[in-house]
């Protein structure tokens, strides 16, 4: 079972040093995949708005830009987002980016999209909430576009692109893997038309797992895709929001439990959350290492 983790950003309290540390040990310690949460600010709750889902002052790291400096320190481990929110973002410049860190990185690179959930964040990006998931489908055309093509046109209904080039290719190039987030049905709809993998949402029902996977390979077959080459990661646990999420970590035969029901439901990966780890009490760099290495080698046991 591929094991990826998500960065905690909480790390920059531990500078630069410790932040390569930490990335350093995920790749030493055996994980296949790092990636970073998305989020350029939290929103206040105003007279017009709820509160956000987490905190407004919760601390997170830009995305491309830490990923940039993981490739700079490691060698193997996957590089990724998990999620970038898409259309909140220019597409011509995303593509330019995450080429650059494919280039930078060896080839190591996957790129995690989602449509977000904040009208907050997409306000203060100048960018247009409504119609989010309509520009998340055109964005992703034009990001393989721009990505494959040595003479690119495009010409979308919110993005266009005429006769420029973008250069130099990536390793990867157009075969640059792009998986999506979401359990929605038209998330579940885009990962089968579009998606190279699905990064699912923590499912507790099997069934509900199980069907959101045949809703996916039935949209990838109406679409001429072969539903076998669609990969497949869920979250391990949902991100905390009280006590009882943040103890999760905690317990090693929980976590164990957990991730052999994920591979049962038909998931070939899964996704820790480094910042629930250190919610759970491991709040340095030294104890999340050891952390992190109690529960790779829990669930290497498990799971392969």
């Amino acid at each position: 079972m591929k094991l990826a983790v998500e960065f905690p950003s909480v790390m920059y309290r531990e500078g630069p040093e410790g932040i390569s540390r930490l990335a350093r040990a995920i790749e030493a310690i055996g994980y296949d995949q790092l990636d970073m949460f998305d989020h350029v600010i939290m929103g206040f709750p105003t007279a017009d708005r709820g509160a956000p889902i987490y905190p407004p002052q919760m601390p997170i790291m830009e995305a491309l830009m830490m990923l940039a400096y993981f490739a700079a320190v490691t060698t193997r481990i996957g590089l990724g987002t998990e999620v970038l929110i898409l259309p909140q973002r220019q597409p011509v410049l995303v593509a330019k980016q995450v080429a650059t860190l494919d280039m930078l990185s060896g080839g190591r690179v996957r790129l995690g999209v989602g449509v977000g959930w904040q009208a907050a964040e997409y306000e203060s990006l100048e960018t247009d909430f409504a119609t989010r998931g309509q520009r998340m489908d055109e964005a992703i055309d034009l990001l393989r576009t721009c990505w494959g093509e040595a003479h690119i046109e495009f010409e979308g209904e919110f993005y266009r692109a005429n006769a420029i080039a973008m250069e130099p290719k990536s390793p990867q190039a157009e075969r640059l893997p792009i998986w999506i987030g979401g359990n929605s049905p038209r998330a579940l709809r885009r990962v089968g038309e579009l998606g190279d993998g699905w990064l699912a949402q923590a499912f507790t029902d099997p069934a509900k797992a199980k069907s959101a996977i045949a809703t996916i390979q039935r949209h990838a077959e109406k679409a001429g895709r072969d539903p076998a080459r669609i990969g497949l990661q869920q979250m391990l646990d949902l991100p905390p929001r009280d006590a009882g999420g943040k103890a999760f970590y905690a317990d090693l035969d929980r976590v164990a439990a957990r991730a052999e029901a994920i591979r049962d439901m038909g998931f070939a990966g899964c996704a820790l959350n480094a910042t629930a780890m250190f919610q759970s009490g491991a709040r340095s760099v030294d104890a999340l290492i050891d952390k992190l290495q109690q529960v790779h080698d829990r669930l290497r046991a498990v799971t392969g």
